[in-house]
């Protein structure tokens, strides 16, 4: 498998990225690299070898839920740009 330039002029698109060419042909060779190294583990042997979802054995790493005091509303407001009702206000982002 291999990308081509219009692949990455596809996903570009879908960033809304304006890449210049030499950008394009950078990255097209960036990502086919990738795919390469990607190819050559498929060469490996993997028999016998169990799947795992994380190469270290990991237990529950979470803290323990602890009741703490919230912050009054007067301390999260502080550094707020605006604020109305209790609530941050924030520009409107539906067009």
């Amino acid at each position: 498998m291999s990308i081509q330039s219009k692949d990455v002029e596809y996903v570009a698109k879908l960033a809304r990225l304006n890449l210049t060419d030499q950008e394009r042909e950078k990255f097209t060779e960036q990502l086919n690299a990738i795919l390469q190294y990607a190819e050559k583990l498929n060469e490996l042997d993997t028999d016998g070898v169990e799947p795992t979802t994380h190469v270290l054995r990991l237990s529950n790493v979470m803290r323990e839920d602890v009741v703490q005091e919230s912050l009054s509303q007067e301390k999260v407001f502080r550094n707020a740009p605006e604020e109305e009702d209790g609530q941050f206000k924030v520009p409107a982002v539906l067009e």
